[in-house]
């Protein structure tokens, strides 16, 4: 059924803004980006795309199955769609917030196991420690299938560190403002699991890796850290020049300074031994996302443009520059952007990369008439809150301000869920909620922005 209008009205924004996030979570679901990569035939199993792919003989060969990240479940769900009773075992390992998923997996044929994000924890390094163990019962004619989704860098994790070292440097990085990019390089030079880890434990066995992307430009290195990714160790001094950038070393103590830079020394020489044969295949990314995002806007009857799958960059600047694109965009516009902000903590508030892009846009957009900025994340979970991410209007700010609600002051403490939660609460059932709301998606493709502007009614 098409039901695009020739003028979507302003009236019906809410509308929009759900049916929008819903077709950018359809695109990314996990399960059928799996589904689209693997098939079989009786005891013919393809992974890849028919014709050609990969075609692996389930009489001669067991299977062994690995899926890790926010999209384990999902992504295990549709291989043991396809394998069924032919798989040798597995491990799932996914978020210890995941719990609701465990109903579901019981019974599996498979070990469902728990471990912390965004900091590797005690249950992290167990889990891992179980995938291991388990791959070391694969033979040389055996395959271990790999399914690797946002969050695995935390998940899968045999840091060089002790626990506590290892958790204070990710944990400055992440408050710090580095990039997804900088911020794997420095995991992968200290975690003997990643940069190809999980794919030497599985040899002599052959490795297929599945993999979500949840890193602007797929680098399959930074996805996930790499762990089926085969790799040396990082240069030292790129790890160095990362740290330094950052100022990590003046916010450590000296022993735990010199603890890492012995770590860092000891990893050049950590990876070694035979190479497994490995074959990594990109299943999902945000463009998907996006794209689908563009479709239904044009289906509700706006004028559609993806401007970038490639967006990055600080949250404030990234949401001042949505407010002054949707300040020139002509009425009936909808613009798309796909990736990933990023957020220097100066504050003591609560809050998420696109809830910041958000309020930094409301700021922006402050008196702009019949327009609309969305930013939320594909995987629900927008920082340590409930929210996926909000919307905004040229009347968010003056709203706030009627209600005692100074945005500037908020953003300034990167405090912008409290903001929101709070011009929510005032305003119930009088003004449309600014809060995107999913829970956890199962899924993660970065993040989605959309600018939406309407003609006169």
């Amino acid at each position: 059924m098409n039901d695009s209008s020739p003028h979507p009205h302003y009236d019906d924004y809410r509308r929009h803004v759900d049916e929008l996030v819903a077709a950018a979570l359809a695109a990314a679901d996990p399960e059928s980006a799996v589904l689209r990569h693997l098939s079989r035939k009786g005891n013919m199993l393809q992974i890849g795309h028919a014709p050609g792919g990969h075609l692996i003989d389930l009489d001669r060969s067991s299977v062994y199955l690995v899926s890790t990240g926010k999209a384990a479940v999902p992504m295990a769900r549709a291989a043991l769609k396809v394998l069924g009773t032919r798989l040798a075992g597995g491990v799932i390992i996914t978020k210890e917030s995941n719990r609701d998923w465990l109903a579901e997996t019981r019974g599996w044929p498979v070990e469902v196991l728990l471990g912390g994000h965004p900091l590797t924890n005690e249950a992290s390094l167990k889990s891992t420690q179980a995938a291991v163990d388990m791959l070391a019962k694969a033979g040389p004619e055996d395959i271990v299938l790999c399914l690797i989704s946002g969050g695995t860098s935390a998940l899968l994790s045999q840091p060089m560190l002790s626990l506590k070292d290892f958790r204070k440097l990710i944990n400055l990085l992440l408050k710090s403002g580095c990039t997804i990019n900088e911020l794997n390089t420095v995991r992968r030079s200290l975690d003997r699991i990643k940069a190809g880890g999980l794919a030497r434990a599985a040899y002599p066995a052959a490795v297929y890796s599945l993999i979500l992307s949840d890193v602007i430009g797929n680098p399959l290195a930074d996805i996930g850290s790499g762990p089926t990714v085969i790799q040396q160790a990082d240069p030292v001094a790129e790890v160095v020049s990362i740290l330094g950038r950052y100022d990590i070393a003046r916010q450590m103590e000296r022993e735990e300074w010199q603890r890492l830079s012995d770590a860092l020394k000891q990893a050049q020489f950590a990876r070694s031994g035979p190479e497994p044969g490995v074959h990594n295949m990109l299943v999902g990314d945000v463009r998907q996302a996006a794209t689908a995002t563009l479709v239904r806007a044009i289906q509700l009857g706006f004028i559609g443009q993806l401007l970038t799958s490639h967006m990055e960059g600080e949250a404030k600047v990234v949401g001042r520059l949505a407010g002054a694109i949707a300040r020139d965009a002509p009425p009936g516009y909808c613009y798309v952007l796909g990736g990933e902000t990023t957020v220097t903590i100066r504050g003591q508030g609560k809050g998420g990369r696109n809830l910041e892009t958000a309020l930094s846009a409301a700021l922006s957009l402050h008196g702009q008439q019949r327009t609309v900025v969305i930013s939320f994340a594909t995987d629900g979970e927008d920082g340590p809150t409930p929210a996926a991410g909000a919307l905004v209007t040229g009347e968010t700010v003056a709203l706030a301000q009627s209600r005692n609600l100074n945005a500037r002051l908020y953003l300034d403490n990167n405090d912008s869920y409290t903001f929101f939660a709070g011009l929510d609460s005032a305003i119930k059932g009088r003004v449309p909620p600014h809060l995107i709301v999913t829970g956890p998606t199962g899924t993660n493709l970065n993040d989605v922005l959309i600018i939406l502007t309407y003609a006169q009614d």
